[in-house]
């Protein structure tokens, strides 16, 4: 059999095999150029030391966030002389101004997940945190409160279990709620199970019942009084009343009065008479005999008619004439 031929040679096989050993090199070498300038390896940086009482979770590599992005990564982590943790962090000079000398800095580690490193900054007006700044670091580990929180659920069911009780005061005010309801499902309603029972509701209601009878009554009184006192207003003040009457006496008597002042001034003039006339003595004295009677007659009628309105119009008056 013929053997095969021998391949063709390959012309300067050794440039081309360095010439892809120097491509495939430049080609590593930009990559992790790529990769060391994406992870700010070329980029300025300023130093930012942490102390913690407590590094445990803390690693290296791990992002400090600031308002949920990152500002900085942790380079360095070391026990300082104090027995504190001492946290480096490298921050971009880009993302240093969001960090200020009034910002806090604080260490949480939740329950689930790992811990976190973040930066809070109330005024992003203050000075700029100067580069190697050491600044003291918040704790706050949920799991530090798991002790206080199983003896706050521990003193809560203790005191559900005391209120549960049989003998508790829950249980002695349930069944107090359930008499009351209970009484308050009777003929009586709720006014038997406020006043506790149904006796009680009963005198209650036959109480209202007196009290509206009474006020019945009183209303019956009260329209006859009324009835009496519009008739008494009609016997005194309506027409042929006693104030009529007593109107009618009244114009009587001043008549009367009248007519004794008219026979008083004649008595005057006889006497103005009697003494200026000597001669007609004896006809004035008979003149002043007659006038004299009839002003005693005058004034008779004028006391018949004081003593009828004494009597039909009862209040006090000086009944007393005075003759001149």
């Amino acid at each position: 059999m013929p053997h095969d031929a021998p391949p063709p040679e390959i012309r300067h096989a050794s440039l081309k095999a360095a010439m892809v050993l120097a491509l495939t090199a430049a080609i590593v070498a930009g990559f992790l150029a790529y990769v060391l300038y994406a992870r700010g390896v070329f980029e300025a940086t300023q130093r930012l030391v942490l102390m913690a009482d407590d590094g445990a979770g803390v690693t290296v590599g791990m992002d400090l966030t600031f308002s949920g992005f990152p500002v900085g990564r942790v380079q360095r982590i070391e026990l300082a002389a104090d027995g504190k943790a001492r946290i480096e962090v490298e921050v971009p000079d880009k993302d240093a101004k969001w960090l200020r000398a009034s910002s806090v800095f604080t260490l949480e580690r939740s329950l689930v997940g790992g811990a976190r490193l973040r930066a809070f900054t109330g005024n992003l007006e203050d000075k700029p945190l100067p580069d190697g700044a050491v600044r003291p670091v918040l704790r706050g580990d949920a799991t530090e409160e798991l002790p206080a929180l199983v003896a706050s659920m521990k003193h809560v069911l203790e005191n559900l279990e005391r209120m549960t009780a049989e003998d508790s005061s829950l249980n002695a005010s349930l069944a107090s709620v359930r008499s009351v309801a209970d009484r308050m499902t009777g003929p009586h309603g709720a006014l038997a199970g406020i006043l506790g029972s149904e006796e009680n509701a009963r005198k209650v209601i036959t109480a209202l019942d007196r009290a509206n009878a009474l006020l019945a009554r009183l209303d019956q009184v009260a329209a006859r009084l009324d009835g009496t006192l519009a008739r008494a207003d009609e016997k005194l003040l309506g027409e042929g009343g006693v104030a009529d009457e007593a109107r009618r006496t009244l114009q009587e008597l001043t008549q009367a009065l009248a007519q004794a002042r008219e026979s008083l001034r004649k008595a005057d003039a006889v006497l103005a008479e009697a003494q200026k006339i000597g001669a007609h003595t004896a006809a004035a004295t008979e003149d002043l005999t007659a006038l004299r009677a009839e002003v005693e007659s005058t004034l008779r009628r004028v006391g018949r008619l004081v003593e009828e309105i004494d009597r039909k119009w009862p209040f006090a008056r000086d009944n007393e004439v005075k003759l001149p």
